[in-house]
This record gives structure tokens, sequence and C-alpha cells, in this order.
């Protein structure tokens, strides 16, 4: 009940199922009352005329064998009458079952009214009709005490009753089933501009800034989509200016770079001549030269990721082979412990695989403990895990150890790293079709796992 698509859905059926039965009761009702209306005034006119008939000539008063003849000769003339009853001078005449369908109300209001008077009642579950009369004196008008009462089933009736009542409930259930199927119709339509907005901001979130939704219709969907295309258009234009921004600096910076960071060098080399402080100023500005030459070159480096500029010069590569030229490159073999078989062929980018290397295990020998360990598993995708023996990662940090400057001590302003190390080598994993995670291990330290496919996707 929580997404959309049930609300619509629900509230569709509610509202089909509520018309169509509030129809079917306004039929039910109007049929039912016109059916037994009709009923009652044909019995009621045939009774009225038949009583006419049989007392036209009778004699006042009449003797219980004419009382009987009256009511023996009511009876018989309705198709569904249970019985008759008269009421006379000579006492109570029964044709049929009659007398207990009688009610004493009915009676008293034939007596008190002296006029034709008629009821529903139910006897025993079934429904019946109970009409009375007066026999008046046709000369004088007045009472001749003789009171003539017909009991008629109303059994046919009520099945007929029952016959709408399925009919109406037969009628629902087909129209609360189109009801479902034209709300799952309607509701794919309302919602299939929706899902496409989800998706859409999906894949800008992800950073396709390209993403744009075709337009149709002039509907209130049709706005929100035009708006979503010129945001996007807005997002697209404005990060683009700004990953230029970056990748013009960082190109226009780094000659002078080089420069300053070579000058560097040269005056630390020159710094056993230099008196006071100035051999360690000299040390701390060849350091710090060469800490802005390498944010220079992975800002450029992200700036390429950013831009869509990068690609992969991909060859078949032992795993094993390409770890310990990373490792010796950097002087590592010594301080890391590598447990990986010779043989495992894998297709990738040998510079970046080495880069994703050097980000990981050069992040677990500077934030972690030794010994720091690379290893190896095979499946359908390899998966190269590089371990270390710290204290881990900062549970707050594990969500956000891939962002860009991210550092492991927020508090310190001044690090060794760029902090965008780790986001460079989730990139290049990526370019290859993989990806890597970042966890803690229950005896201690952090745990880098590095999915790669066996052929780049």
């Amino acid at each position: 009940m929580r997404g959309l698509r049930a609300r619509l859905v629900v509230v569709f059926v509610a509202l089909a199922g509520l018309s169509a039965l509030t129809a079917a009761g306004l039929v039910y009702k109007q049929a039912r009352d016109l059916m037994l209306t009709r009923t009652e005034w044909s019995l009621v006119n045939e009774f009225r005329l038949r009583v006419s008939t049989l007392t036209e000539n009778m004699q006042h008063p009449p003797g219980r064998a004419a009382l009987q003849q009256l009511a023996n000769g009511v009876a018989p003339a309705f198709l569904d009458a249970t019985g008759a009853a008269v009421y006379g001078d000579s006492g109570l005449v029964v044709s049929g079952d009659a007398a207990a369908a009688l009610t004493p109300d009915l009676r008293r209001r034939v007596a008190a009214e002296q006029r034709l008077v008629y009821q529903r009642v139910v006897r025993d579950g079934d429904p019946y009709l109970v009409v009375g009369t007066p026999v008046l004196l046709r000369r004088e008008g007045t009472p001749s005490g003789v009171e003539v009462y017909l009991v008629s089933s109303l059994h046919p009736e009520a099945a007929d009753q029952e016959a709408l009542v399925a009919a109406a409930r037969n009628g629902v259930v087909p129209v609360l089933l189109l009801a479902v199927l034209f709300a799952l119709v309607a509701a794919g339509g309302v919602l299939r501009p929706v899902r496409d907005l989800d998706r859409a901001a999906r894949r800008l979130g992800a950073g396709e800034l390209d993403t744009r939704l075709k337009v149709t219709g002039r509907d209130e969907l049709a706005r929100l989509v035009k708006t979503f295309n010129a945001t996007a258009e807005a997002l697209e234009t404005n990060v683009s200016m700004a990953r230029r921004f970056v990748a013009d600096v960082s190109h226009e910076l780094r000659t002078p770079l080089a420069s300053i960071l070579a000058m560097a060098e040269v005056i630390e080399e020159e710094s056993a001549r230099l008196d006071g402080d100035l051999p360690e100023a000299a040390r701390l500005l060849n350091l710090e030269a060469g800490r802005l030459v390498k944010l220079v070159e992975d800002l450029m480096e992200i700036s390429r990721f950013d831009a869509g500029a990068v690609g992969l010069v991909v060859d078949d590569v032992d795993v094993a082979q390409a770890v310990a030229a990373s490792l010796r490159t950097r002087g590592w073999t010594s301080e890391v412990e590598v447990d990986i078989e010779p043989g495992v062929r894998v297709r990738l980018d040998p510079r970046r695989f080495d880069v994703v290397m050097a980000n990981l295990v050069g992040n677990a020998l500077k934030h972690g403990a030794k010994p720091v360990t690379v290893g190896l598993r095979t499946a359908d995708d390899i998966v190269i895990e590089v371990a270390d023996a710290g204290p881990g990662v900062d549970p707050e940090l594990l969500p956000r150890v891939f962002d860009r400057f991210s550092k492991a001590d927020a508090a310190r302003t001044r690090s060794d790293g760029s902090g965008l190390g780790l986001a460079i080598a989730l990139e290049n994993a990526r370019l290859h079709g993989g990806t890597i995670e970042v966890g803690n291990r229950p005896e201690g330290g952090a745990l880098f796992r590095l999915t790669l496919p066996r052929e780049p996707r």
C-alpha cells in the first residue's frame, strides 16, 4: 500500500466497486418494488372482484354453509393462494391454511376502517400477502358483519428477489475485475513517466549528465519532464564548466610546478651550505612542492575521468607478475606479503592496474599496520584482497572512503595524501567493469577487495 501503483489500483477499484454496488442496489430496489407492487395490485384487484361477485346474491345474515362456500370460492381463484378465512355471525370458516397467517392488527384495521386492507407477513421464514375486506350490503352500503380474508404466498416473488440479488452480485464481480484491469493499465500509463524520471534521476546522480527525457503531451507530467531536462542541461553546463576550469588550472599549473619542484630539489641539495633554519626550510619546500605536484597530477587524472577522455589499453597480463612489478617499482617488496599463485592471466590495462594496486597498497602501508598482505581469489571474476593489521577504518567513514578528498582523519588539515588516491583507484576499477569494496576484518585491520572481470566490460 506504500507504492503509488497500489494506491491508484485500490482507489480505482474502490470507486468502481462503490459505483457498481450503488447502481446494482438501486436497480434491485426499483425492480423489487415494482415486482411486489404489481403482484400486490394484481392480487388485491382480483380478490376484490372475486369477493364482489361471490357476495352479490348472498343472503344476509348468511349461514355457516354460505360462509364456507364463500371461503371455498375465494381461495381457489388465485394461483398461489394458501387459503381463505371468512368471519360472520356463524363464526369463523376457513379454507386451506389461512388462519395462522392472519394477524390481530389486520383484523382490527378491517373492522375499524371498513375497507379493503392488506399487509405482508412472514411466517416460518416464508413471506405472505394477507388481504382482508368487509362485505357491505349493496343497497344500504352498511357493514354486513362478514369479513373475508385471503392468504397468498409470495414465495415466487422471494425467489425472483434472490435471483435479482444473484444477478446483481454476478454483475459486480466482473465490474471489479475489469476495474482492476483498467486500474493497472491506467496506473501503468500514469506511472511510466514517473518511472522514466526515476531512472533518469538515478543516471544523472551516477554522473551521466547528458541524460534527457522525451517530452510527450502537454499535461503536468510533461511539464515536469521539461523541468527535469532543463535542470539536467543546466547541471551539465555547470559541471562541464567546473571540470574544464579544474582541468585548465591543473594544466596551467603543471609546468610552473615542475620548475618549482626542480628548483626546490636543487635548493635542498645545497642546503648543507646554508645556515640556521634554512636547511629545514629547504627540505620542507621540496616536500610541499612534491605534494603540490602530486595533487595537480591527481586532479588532472580525475578531470580526464570526468570528461570521459579515459580509455583502456588492454593486454593479457599475469596477475602475480603485475602485482610484483607494482610493488617492486615503489620499493615495497619487502614490506608486503604477497600470496598469489603465478599463471592467473587476465585481460586488463597494465598501467591502470598498477595505479589501482599502488593506491590500495600505499593506503594500507600509510594508514594501517604491518603485516600488509595481498591475496587472490578466482571465480567467474578475479578478486584481489589487500589487508592490513591496523586499527581499521572508522565505521562512520566507511561509506565515504572512496569520496574525493576523503581522508582518514578529518581533523587533519594537512596530510601526506591528496585524498584522491582511492577515488582514482575506484574509477580505474570501474573502467574495467569492476569495483572496489572496503570493510573491517573481525581480527582487526582494513580489507580492500578489488573485483575485476576476466575480460573488461
